[in-house]
């Protein structure tokens, strides 16, 4: 417990004298350092948790969440069925693909196809956005969907036509030589992710088995789900229901680019921790000039009877509430740029003209950010930790001064 003499004696030694001028810069600075890593880390790791929730939003709105492929036997359409799957799945979703060429005037270019029914087509989350041109319900035999991307590389308009090129072949008196049809374009969709929007296509669930010479048996299946982000125990769900085929999500397609993601936020973590470490030893500084400059009142404290351990808690008090009040004001400004960084970002855009955050590197066009309090309370305990380590040293310190000799020397 904290008595009442060693409350008093704390806020007399926190409160400024004229005298103190260089311990009181050395305090400021202490809490300035430890308020500004405690805001950095929280706006940077609220940024990478709001560019990674963005990231799997347009990666879950463009892909299956959950795909299962036949081996060598078709897939058992009285599964579809199973309750499990329907209590977690929105949509069941037959589909195929193939790499194929697109060629148009004097550019070809590689592309994946993918093949739905009309009536399935419209089902799919990225056709209902707003941002999709053209019929969403007409993907029959010689139509085709590409991306705006693809549009762009290749001059491409709605009606237009275009070439494409299948992988499989066809047998002729002249040997086996590719496959060649001309779709039309009827509509143009953007994912918001340029790499999926400038090689992907769809076509016609039935004209592709055709293109590339698959049958119904070799059709996939797509399961998009109710909760997307709680996949590894729905995918151990689905591979109960078909232990037969392959299954994978979309987090297993993209686990690179997740696990890059993860490390650069752990590694930024450990990198800006260094921020509030380097402030936090600006207070063994300060408390140790505190200590240097009080020790004639320290000795006096000790001769009226003041115990070792009153002094310790005086000065370890004083570290503590510096780390204390720094790591809560740190969050509060933390917090609001995270909530208007965005606007930071379009204010800063506007006076200097220019680009921050540019939406072709990036893919956003937006800076996001999402708060996640539990990453907040991480680094505000780990702020706390550190001051009251480094608050440790000073008040032992202060603690071990004989005032014998410190009264004989003031």
């Amino acid at each position: 417990m904290i008595s009442t003499l060693e409350k008093e004696i704390t806020l007399r030694f926190l409160k400024a004298r004229k005298k103190d001028g260089f311990l009181n810069v050395i305090s400021i600075f202490s809490f300035i350092g430890i308020s500004l890593g405690v805001a950095v880390l929280i706006i940077v790791m609220s940024v990478m948790n709001g560019f990674r929730s963005e990231l799997i939003n347009k990666i879950v709105g463009f892909n299956a969440h959950i795909t299962v492929e036949p081996y060598e036997k078709y897939i058992n359409p009285d599964n579809f069925n199973n309750p499990q799957l329907n209590s977690i799945s929105e949509n069941l979703i037959s589909s195929n693909t193939g790499e194929a060429i697109i060629i148009q005037k004097d550019i070809s270019k590689g592309v994946v196809l993918r093949g739905y029914t009309k009536e399935d087509f419209s089902k799919l989350k990225i056709i209902k956005d707003k941002t999709f041109i053209g019929d969403r319900n007409n993907l029959t035999k010689n139509y085709i969907s590409i991306g705006k991307e693809l549009s762009f590389t290749l001059g491409l308009k709605m009606g237009d036509d275009v070439t494409i090129m299948s992988s499989s072949g066809v047998e002729t008196i002249i040997g086996n030589l590719p496959k060649k049809k001309k779709f039309t374009v009827i509509s143009l969709f953007e994912s918001g992710l340029a790499d999926f929007d400038n090689n992907v296509a769809f076509i016609n669930l039935d004209t592709l088995d055709e293109f590339f010479n698959s049958t119904k048996d070799d059709r996939n299946l797509e399961i998009y789900l109710k909760n997307p982000q709680n996949i590894e125990n729905q995918k151990y769900i689905v591979q109960k229901i078909f232990p037969n085929e392959f299954v994978y999500s979309w987090a297993d397609t993209n686990s690179s680019l997740f696990s890059a993601l993860k490390v650069e936020r752990n590694v930024m973590f450990i990198i800006l921790s260094l921020i509030i470490i380097v402030a936090a030893f600006n207070i063994i500084s300060g408390l140790t000039i505190l200590v240097k400059n009080k020790t004639r009142d320290i000795a006096i404290l000790k001769s009226i009877g003041v115990l070792n351990k009153s002094i310790v808690k005086i000065f370890f008090l004083i570290g503590v509430i510096i780390g204390t009040t720094s790591t809560i004001f740190g969050i509060i400004l933390g917090i609001t740029f995270s909530i208007y960084v965005e606007n930071l970002r379009q204010f800063l855009s506007t006076v200097f003209n220019i680009s921050l955050f540019p939406e072709e590197i990036y893919f956003l066009s937006s800076m996001p950010s999402e708060i996640n309090f539990l990453s907040i309370f991480i680094i505000s305990m780990c702020s706390i930790f550190i001051t009251v380590i480094v608050s440790i040293f000073p008040a032992r310190k202060a603690a071990k001064l004989d005032p014998i000799k410190a009264l004989k020397y003031e």
